[in-house]
């Protein structure tokens, strides 16, 4: 399949003809963030950066798109007045990319858009209309774990919390090492997270243990699986100009190695993805090309599952009902039924 350039597209590569079997989807949204701003343009410095990346995988063994569709969609704005709208609106915007027929890679923007697109996923088919069934995995500098920040709760800083809240299943988190008391209370009496603390994973003597107990619990899991990865779970001096970057994190390697394994696990379905925190650098590129180089890792990662039977296209589940108002009247309960 012979697929021409384009620019602004990812990886450069211009749509195929048919049908997506991958979606790669912009999301700029920044309305909570709250110390280095940029993320609203952060995707699509992330497009730009991806010309430079080399289609080839050596995972995979292909150049992508290895013969299959990637479409790269416009670039999601939020019109609506007020923060909770938004929310309503991106969800809108991702419930079509849960339809069981491709492949969603969610570019953002801030860690914020983590609730709406769970709240999508739960039309995915895989997921039974059942939140409870979604694993989310996490890389990140931050538990996100907050009650609130700055007196609102859908600010960047609660975004695992209130993916919970949702519905979600089963957190499982690496990289963290940036928490309130709060948050570390949380972790350790709620039953339903997993958190691999930085200041294990990456010690000087003791941390290749704990890195391979992260991946043991990688290769544990079973059903579907969200992929979350805010770019400051790796260290600062990769991200430099992610809003929040954090010294003492992870290497791109063990970031590429979680995608690798995740993936990889036959009992998982990894039915979405997103990587966020992007913000195009001012001084160099080397923010937004790690966070392209990633991205394509989870897209190659994506087509060898497909290649050996781990992801299937699933007719829709047309019975899930859906409510365009579920972050405007959202009262902090978990709703996993709507």
């Amino acid at each position: 399949m012979s697929v021409d350039f384009e620019e602004g597209a990812f990886l450069g590569l211009s749509k195929a003809s048919g049908p997506a079997d991958i979606a790669v989807v912009p999301l700029a949204y920044e309305l909570t963030t709250s110390y280095g701003t940029g993320a609203c343009d952060g995707p699509q410095a992330c497009l730009d950066a991806s010309a430079q990346v080399e289609l080839f995988d050596d995972r995979l063994g292909k150049d992508l798109p290895a013969g299959y569709v990637i479409s790269t969609e416009p670039v999601w704005e939020g019109g609506a007045p007020t923060l909770r709208g938004q929310l309503d609106e991106m969800a809108a915007h991702a419930r079509s990319f849960y339809s069981g027929n491709l492949f969603p890679l969610f570019l953002g923007g801030e860690h914020g858009i983590l609730p709406p697109l769970i709240h999508a996923a739960r039309h995915h088919p895989a997921v039974e209309g059942d939140l409870a069934n979604l694993t989310i995995v996490q890389l990140d500098a931050h538990a996100d774990l907050r009650s609130s920040l700055d007196g609102e709760i859908f600010s960047h800083a609660c975004a695992a919390s209130r993916s919970l809240d949702v519905g979600a299943g089963r957190l499982l988190q690496a990289g963290v090492r940036a928490y309130s008391k709060e948050e570390l209370v949380r972790i350790n009496t709620d039953n339903r997270i997993t958190t691999s603390f930085a200041k294990h994973t990456q010690h000087p003597h003791s941390g290749g243990e704990a890195w391979k107990a992260w991946l043991e619990q990688l290769r544990s899991l079973s059903g579907p699986v969200h992929f979350t990865l805010d770019i400051d779970g790796l260290d600062g001096a990769l991200v430099p100009a992610t809003g929040t970057p954090v010294p003492g994190g992870l290497s791109f390697w063990q970031a590429v190695e979680t995608i690798e394994t995740l993936f990889a696990n036959p009992k998982v379905m990894v039915i979405s993805a997103d990587v966020n925190e992007i913000v195009a650098q001012a001084d160099g590129v080397l923010t937004q090309f790690t966070a392209a180089l990633l991205a394509t890792k989870v897209v190659a990662s994506h087509v060898l599952a497909r290649d050996e039977g781990r992801w299937k296209v699933m007719a829709a589940d047309e019975d899930v009902p859906f409510n365009a108002a579920f972050f405007t009247e959202f009262d902090g309960e978990a709703r996993s039924s709507n």
